[in-house]
């Protein structure tokens, strides 16, 4: 299970969502080993006002949240990151400088999906990959 937010400035955004959700769901069907059809994705447009950002950064710049159940190694989070970085600098034009990530892990317990406790589903692939 995971959820993904990308926050961005809106005009930068909005043409490219579509884009971007398919690359970034190609990442995680790659290192996650999740099916295709658990998409999860919540695009956060800002005005350009109301998102502030480190020095060095242009109006691409993008954040993106992922949370997701905890029993992944280090390795598999550290390639979804890196597969990240390269796919949406190759597919979708985002410089490196310009894209942050976070992965935020619960235990399986601490989630509620389809009327049940994450601890408790039956899921159609691996956390533990």
């Amino acid at each position: 299970m995971a959820q993904i937010k990308i926050y961005g400035i809106k005009d930068k955004l909005a043409p490219i969502k579509e884009q971007l959700s398919n690359t970034i769901h190609s990442c995680v069907m790659e290192a996650l080993g999740l099916p295709e059809d658990k998409r999860a994705h919540r695009f956060i447009s800002l005005e350009r006002d109301d998102f502030f950002m480190p020095d060095g950064r242009t109006d691409a710049y993008t954040i993106i949240e992922i949370s997701m159940m905890s029993g992944r190694k280090v390795e598999t989070k550290k390639r979804l990151i890196r597969l990240l970085f390269d796919k949406i600098q190759d597919y979708v034009g985002i410089a490196y400088q310009d894209i942050e990530i976070c992965i935020s892990e619960s235990e399986s317990c601490n989630w509620g999906f389809r009327g049940m406790h994450g601890d408790e589903v039956s899921l159609s692939y691996d956390i533990e990959v």
